[in-house]
């Protein structure tokens, strides 16, 4: 099973990654969009945790995109030790077309599956999701 969830997850990344790579966005870049296009003008720290990833993961992150033009640092208005990230209008236009490209992966991704197996699988997923990230047991 382990086996069969690894290659499933490469492929998707692979398919993902020259999906995002078509509208100058880096695999999981999209993924920082993501919460900046709901939330835009966040610190990396709180970044790191809508994502649950660490802050200099998306630090890291950050830096490939400013040089990428997707999004800029700026000062916090009220903290200047802090700094905030902020989409810019290249990061914007690409919103709507990288939306599309996701929704057209998932459906060429999960055509074969009825609503059901589709339902059980999300359920599924999320159970695995949690387990692993949770502590083991001693």
């Amino acid at each position: 099973m382990i086996r069969l969830l690894t290659r499933a997850q490469k492929l998707l990344r692979a398919a993902a990654d020259e999906a995002m790579s078509e509208h100058g966005v880096r695999i999981g870049q999209n993924l920082v969009l993501e919460v900046l296009w709901a939330a835009d003008g966040l610190s990396p720290g709180e970044l790191a945790t809508r994502l649950g990833v660490t802050t200099p993961t998306i630090v890291n992150t950050a830096t490939r995109m400013v040089n990428d033009g997707l999004i800029e640092r700026r000062p916090d208005p009220t903290d200047r030790r802090l700094v905030r990230l902020y989409l810019t209008d290249k990061a914007r236009a690409a919103q709507t077309p990288i939306a599309e490209a996701r929704r057209r992966l998932a459906d060429h991704a999960l055509a074969t599956l009825t609503e059901e197996e589709r339902r059980v699988m999300e359920v599924a997923l999320q159970k695995i999701i949690d387990r692993m990230q949770s502590p083991p047991l001693p």
